[in-house]
């Protein structure tokens, strides 16, 4: 065992004999000592404990090209979105995985000890330090606690009121959320979500054609694209078989699409429990709703795709139908039998 030069109390250099005969030689560096501390070594095996910055973890990454072997990070974000935390989160990738481990996977902790623990943080904090999302500081949109929005799955009453609402993109995903009203007691559900990156109106089309829903969609369904050669957007969902609402997403009272104001609809709707999100089925949805911030005051418009598409369902639901109404419109008509004279 080998003391560092220049750190009190650290440990260099470790070696263990192996039953094989060899020895296993474990090497610790800190952080403080910087990127180049970190080259010329080969690694077996790259444990990272805490968040590095980028530079020292690709510095540390680039040891183990020759061996190929594993490397492992454990932290809690609370830089927030930093480049290390996006390039596991949004640079997907069959090399990387991530694995959350929330404070109701502490079993050592009574629930009454969970519940202690979860209050002695500020709310901001709550979520990173209790399931693993990136830190947004005070700045975080949607403070609700994920837990108190979800809702097991169940079928959809006759009379409710259910559409759809989608976000259109290519290099960002297009999105599109089944969402359900309850106009009796005024609860909105967000029943399912899908993402597509980079595919086609006619793909999207025949990914959510058999949700049968009216869809909202926003204001620049108005503008043409080349790959449509000069259709509208939502004309290209329309023509593929969408059953498109016959206006862009805005509220009934201003007829107006204000972002901050349906933001702040679903937020005063998750505060109060009329906001629901089914179980299991809108993963996509929960990482946005995690993370989406201000700074400086303003939305960061990024990675919103989800909470845009239910936001234009929720600006819409007046023009959603009941199954029952739907059914109404749909039954065929019998007319009587004229006699003749």
């Amino acid at each position: 065992m080998l003391t560092a030069r220049g750190l009190a109390d650290l440990v260099d250099t470790i070696r263990v004999k192996h039953q094989s005969g060899d020895i296993s030689t474990i090497t610790l560096k800190a952080y403080s000592q910087g990127r180049e501390r970190f080259q010329g070594s080969t690694i077996d095996y790259l444990a990272m404990d805490e968040e590095a910055e980028f530079e020292i973890f690709s510095e540390a990454l680039t040891r183990t090209n020759t061996t190929r072997g594993p490397c492992v990070l454990t932290f809690t974000p609370l830089n927030g979105m930093s480049s290390v935390v996006k390039r596991f989160l949004h640079e997907k990738s069959p090399d990387r995985a991530v694995i959350t481990m929330t404070l109701e996977d502490a079993a050592h902790y009574s629930a009454e000890d969970r519940a202690k623990i979860v209050q002695q943080y500020p709310e901001h904090e709550r979520a990173t330090r209790t399931r693993g999302i990136p830190a947004m500081g005070s700045g975080r949109v949607f403070l609700t606690d994920e837990e108190s929005l979800l809702v097991d799955p169940f079928e959809c009453p006759r009379h409710w009121i259910r559409l759809g609402g989608m976000d259109f993109g290519w290099t960002h995903y297009a999105a599109f959320c089944e969402c359900w009203w309850d106009r009796d007691l005024d609860i909105f559900y967000l029943v399912r979500t899908l993402r597509m990156r980079e595919q086609t109106p006619l793909q999207h089309v025949e990914a959510v054609r058999n949700w049968r829903l009216k869809w909202a969609w926003p204001a620049d369904g108005r503008q043409q694209t080349l790959a449509g050669a000069g259709i509208p957007l939502m004309r290209q969902y329309a023509d593929a078989g969408l059953d498109m609402m016959h206006e862009a997403a805005s509220f009934e009272d201003t007829r107006r699409a204000s972002v901050e104001a349906g933001v702040m609809e679903m937020a005063d709707r998750m505060r109060g429990g009329r906001w629901k999100v089914f179980k299991g089925q809108n993963d996509e949805w929960l990482q946005e709703y995690g993370m989406y911030h201000r700074k400086d005051g303003l939305l960061v418009k990024e990675n919103d795709d989800a909470l845009s598409a239910s936001r234009y369902a929720l600006m819409m639901r007046r023009f959603g139908q009941s199954a029952a109404t739907k059914a109404s419109f749909n039954r065929v008509i019998k007319y009587p039998r004229l006699g003749i004279i």
